[in-house]
């Protein structure tokens, strides 16, 4: 992970396109698309409503819209996220949410899972498919 470059503080709210090159952290509002070439951080209390495209994705806060990482995506167990996830490594805590779909791995196509459940218990969950790839 790189070191902070851009912070958008709780209470914030930005919307439209955000490209960056090191590390961000969003604890407050965006809406619309977000690329980057190193690690996006959504806090507790981010708000994001976009589409991801980054190398990182560590996630605190909510996420609605589909996620690409080229390296990895992260779920704290405060995490919750409405949309897809594709990324060679995901891992998830043990009380995050993820309403999408799952691809994983270098053949990410193979390894498809939807998931409806939390990280915190149910029948085969995103968290323990995720941690067992």
């Amino acid at each position: 992970m790189g070191n902070l470059t851009a912070f958008i503080d709780q209470g914030s709210e930005f919307e439209g396109k955000l490209s960056f090159k090191d590390t961000v952290r969003i604890d407050g509002t965006f809406s619309g698309e977000i690329s980057s070439d190193n690690t996006l951080i959504v806090g507790e209390s981010g708000q994001i409503h976009a589409t991801i495209r980054s190398v990182c994705v560590v996630i605190s806060g909510f996420v609605e819209g589909d996620i690409n990482a080229s390296d990895q995506i992260v779920l704290h167990k405060t995490a919750v996220v409405n949309g897809n996830l594709e990324a060679p490594a995901i891992s998830m805590e043990q009380g995050a949410q993820l309403n999408g779909t799952v691809r994983m791995g270098s053949g990410s196509s193979s390894n498809s899972f939807k998931s409806g459940q939390s990280g915190s218990g149910g029948d085969k969950n995103a968290s323990e498919t995720a941690a067992t790839k």
